[in-house]
């Protein structure tokens, strides 16, 4: 067990809780109805301190288990305290919060002292949840969300040693692991249908079973269901032996309700413990997902979306995804691949064009020979708008020298107008914005995050799935995109660097001499450009100059956007300079 750090007030864990939540002056905590409540006398042991605030959505998550679970615990006699520790703004944030909550918190007021519990526990992100020994202050877990969710009322008294119990029974019960373990509790041994049957769990021993993890109205996890229900159906009708339970991650009935409607196979009923158990059972990392149990019970696999999304439909004649079936899977998607053009990735039955900025039809026809860059983006994406003056300037630079180019916008605009203000930025083409070749293109790619671009070259070949990067680093230089030319522009940097200073000092960072190294891609630390091979670097600050702008000393001018920042739709994240599918 570890000691908590040194708290404001000058006392240690090693001091008990006097020491760790006393601070100044103030030797008491508060409950919501505003009494006071002497420190010394909290006999609870063991004591969590919950570092939550309510404008957090996963604090308000979290928050209703931990209550849930103190009021169980208090129930059954069991010695337990919460103690708040507020990361709210304003006290009128803190007290409606904290109206909610049965336990104890550190008074708003006291930022002294809750600010010198962040630093002491080296508070990093919340909801977070420290449990310790009250007489002693050794901290029993600094993970207990995360042992709270897992395990729930099973987890007490939180100590390693009932943490790594719990993880031995696990380990246990997987090698013990029966369909009826995985999808039954001691007073449910049964599914449902969406019509609201009940079907025995004991009906589907000797099946196939795919676990399919889902929420209601997320649109990565809708789109692959329903290219699941296609497979499903077309298994059933082959005669394999295979069933789908769904698994809800929603919070709320009715949502899980609208979702599961639209399903053809069998469900865990929302709410049920066995839900979370699930997640935390098979490591649930992303979704979709969709986990494979064998005719015997045992876990094939514990995740097959990934090939389902790869080879869509088809998926179906790999079922149940042995080394020997995903082998001939691949060996058509190879096949198919060798066979692709540029009319196969554009022409869809009578839809054999892209616009033009005046909504002229250009034949596909009039691309073919020519590398065509695909262009995901979208006007709500900051990233994809920071991006595109970049990508203007180098587009014009290439067209210059070579008139077989072009790029092709595939917007993820959700409403007309974005898409035509967006695009009358853009000197080149793009597909309409409800055009329904899209979403294959963004299938056939497997774009997750936006802006992207994939480089088709003059065979219809693809020769690129980040041509973004080659851009970024090498600018016009990387046309046409291919790993012969991304060769040559390294040996070209490689020749020119036998002339580059072996260390130098820099204006931008003068506390450290820059010594130069080869490295594969980074950020530069002048131009927040990216950079690839070679880098004027310091290893002990982590810092980076392109030689470029080591060589110039001074750092390239960077204009401001400019633009009114606009929300990202639901279902994705923008961090960095991209956005992401969440």
């Amino acid at each position: 067990m570890a000691e908590a750090e040194p708290t404001t007030n000058g006392g240690s864990a090693g001091g008990g809780m006097g020491a760790i939540l006393a601070a100044g002056d103030r030797d008491f905590l508060v409950r919501n109805s505003g009494e006071q409540v002497k420190i010394s006398s909290i006999e609870a042991s063991p004591v969590a301190l919950y570092f939550s605030a309510s404008w957090c959505p996963p604090c308000r998550r979290f928050t209703p288990k931990l209550i849930e679970l103190y009021k169980e615990l208090a129930s059954q006699g069991k010695s337990f305290e919460v103690v708040f520790v507020s990361g709210d703004q304003d006290e009128e944030a803190f007290n409606a919060y904290f109206a909610k909550m049965p336990w104890l918190a550190v008074p708003f007021s006291d930022s002294e002292g809750r600010e010198g519990l962040d630093g002491g526990f080296k508070v990093s992100g919340i909801p977070h949840l420290v449990i310790l020994d009250a007489k002693t202050g050794e901290v029993y877990t600094e993970d207990g969300v995360e042992f709270i969710s897992e395990y729930g009322l099973e987890a007490y008294p939180f100590t390693p040693e009932r943490i790594n119990e719990l993880k031995e029974q696990e380990k246990a019960a997987k090698d013990k692991q029966t369909i009826q373990s995985v999808l039954g509790t001691s007073t449910r041994d049964y599914l449902i249908s969406n019509k609201g049957d009940k079907v025995p769990i004991s009906e589907l021993e000797g099946k196939y079973v795919g676990l399919c993890f889902v929420v209601g109205g997320y649109g990565p996890v809708d789109e692959f269901t329903a290219v699941l229900a296609k497979i499903y159906e077309k298994l059933k009708e082959v005669g394999e032996k295979f069933e789908v339970v769904a698994v809800s991650l929603d919070s709320d009935e009715s949502s899980f309700n609208e979702s599961f409607a639209k399903m053809p196979w069998l469900a865990i009923p929302q709410g049920d413990k066995m839900c979370e158990k699930l997640v935390r059972y098979f490591e649930l990392r992303s979704l979709p997902t969709l986990v494979l149990i064998g005719t015997d019970g045992k876990t094939l696999n514990n995740n097959v979306a990934d090939i389902i999304e790869e080879h869509g439909f088809e998926a179906w004649e790999g079922f149940p995804y042995s080394a020997e079936k995903l082998e001939t899977l691949a060996e058509k998607a190879k096949a198919k691949a060798a066979s692709q053009t540029l009319e196969s990735l554009l022409i869809s039955g009578d839809l054999d064009f892209v616009i033009g900025k005046d909504g002229a039809k250009v034949p596909v026809s009039e691309l073919v020979g020519k590398t065509v860059l695909l262009y995901f983006s979208a006007k709500w994406c900051g990233p994809c708008r920071a991006f595109l003056p970049t990508l203007v300037k180098e587009y014009n630079k290439i067209k210059e020298k070579h008139s077989d180019f072009e790029i092709v916008f595939i917007s993820s605009d959700r409403d007309q107008s974005s898409f035509d203000e967006f695009f009358s930025e853009m000197p080149w083409l793009a597909l309409p914005l409800e055009d329904e070749r899209k979403a294959f293109l963004k299938k056939t790619f497997r774009i997750r995050g936006i802006p992207s671009l994939v480089a088709i070259g003059p065979t219809g070949q693809t020769v690129s799935r980040d041509a973004k990067a080659q851009l970024m680093i090498h600018g016009a230089d990387a046309f046409p995109f291919t790993e012969e030319r991304l060769e040559e522009l390294q040996k070209e940097l490689d020749e020119m660097a036998k002339g580059w200073p072996e260390k130098l000092k820099h204006e931008l960072h003068e506390e450290h001499e820059l010594v130069l190294l080869r490295r594969g891609t980074y950020g530069c630390d002048g131009c927040e450009e990216m950079g690839s091979t070679w880098s004027y670097r310091c290893d002990e600050c982590d810092f980076d100059l392109h030689p470029k702008c080591a060589l110039a000393e001074k750092k390239k001018g960077e204009e401001e956007d400019g633009k009114a920042a606009e929300e990202a739709p639901a279902g994705y994240v923008c961090e960095g300079d991209v956005c992401r599918k969440a």
